[in-house]
């Protein structure tokens, strides 16, 4: 009868564990000493989920940025992460590519109608001069 009550499940909260034994199983867990499935069946903790709030909360993993804080990274782990960024960075660079392409049109065909519209309105539509310095610039040149 005995065996039966201590075979039973027996719900605990966060409350039941001490702040130790949580930070003791952080350390384990960050120093590669153990796992975390290995932990809940060592220590009787009923939820994995348990296990990674206290990483969350009392880790050195940042798990905004996803990158560890404090924990050195292996240099398999490095080129892993530089690999992402230059993927990350080439598809940046064919999209920027792409909407250079697509404004370089947009200007011929802009120009193409200033001209449509000059000939076919005989007026001067683009400014033949260019523009005249403020005074501000010719007095900077002139102390130069």
């Amino acid at each position: 009868m005995e065996k039966d009550q201590e075979l039973r499940y027996v719900k605990r909260t966060q409350k039941d564990y001490s702040m130790s034994l949580k930070l003791q199983i952080v350390q384990e867990i960050e120093q590669g000493k153990t796992s975390i499935s290995q932990v809940k069946k060592d220590y009787a903790i009923q939820s994995r989920s348990t296990i990674v709030q206290w990483l969350r909360k009392f880790g050195n993993f940042d798990w905004d940025n996803q990158t560890p804080s404090l924990m050195q990274k292996s240099p398999e782990q490095k080129i892993m992460e530089l690999e992402a960024k230059v993927k990350l960075l080439e598809k940046q660079k064919a999209f920027l590519e792409q909407q250079a392409f697509v404004a370089d049109k947009k200007a011929i065909i802009f120009d193409m109608m200033i001209d449509i519209a000059e000939k076919e309105y005989q007026i001067d539509i683009r400014k033949n001069s260019p523009p005249e310095q403020s005074t501000i610039l010719k007095e900077n040149n002139n102390k130069q």
